[in-house]
């Protein structure tokens, strides 16, 4: 069955290589999701800032047209400024779960338990590093965010001209 067969209750797949601009200016979002789902991470979100209350509700947006209704958003509470338990989105709420388990991850619940792991390339990561960090992350074979971040420079911020 194609993508676009799907029955409009089930969600739908994103197609491979998904290359995205959330909102003009705010974040890029990159995912590939396949039936098979191999590596840890499904994609990779490069946010603007780090005020959750303006870059949160474009992602979601964005990933609810492509995978459903987000219900749960996990990510670091010490990675954002101004985090709060929930979101109102397209008059749905979504809740935050905060873990210190640093901020190179949001994790992404769809429904009950479907869960979407994406790497958090840092707001002020230079733009070759974070596309590149962004296309490690939908390869089948990806690593930890950590190491992408490391191997990419995306965990260092660019220097000034």
């Amino acid at each position: 069955m194609a993508d676009s067969d799907t029955p409009d209750h089930l969600p739908r797949l994103l197609p491979d290589a998904v290359h995205r601009s959330v909102r003009p200016g705010t974040a890029l979002l990159r995912l590939e999701t396949t039936h098979a789902r191999e590596g840890i991470l499904d994609g990779a979100w490069w946010p603007r800032s780090r005020d959750i209350g303006a870059e949160l509700p474009s992602l979601i947006t964005a990933l609810t047209e492509h995978l459903g209704p987000i219900t749960r958003v996990g990510l670091d509470a010490s990675a954002w400024d101004g985090l709060t338990t929930r979101v109102v989105v397209d008059g749905r709420v979504v809740h935050i779960d905060s873990f210190p388990v640093g901020d190179d991850t949001v994790l992404i619940t769809r429904g009950e338990r479907d869960l979407f792991s994406l790497l958090l390339v840092p707001p002020d990561t230079s733009p070759d590093a974070a596309r590149a960090a962004m296309a490690r992350a939908v390869r089948a074979d990806n690593v930890t965010g950590q190491q992408i971040l490391i191997d990419t420079g995306g965990d260092t911020p660019p220097t000034p001209a």
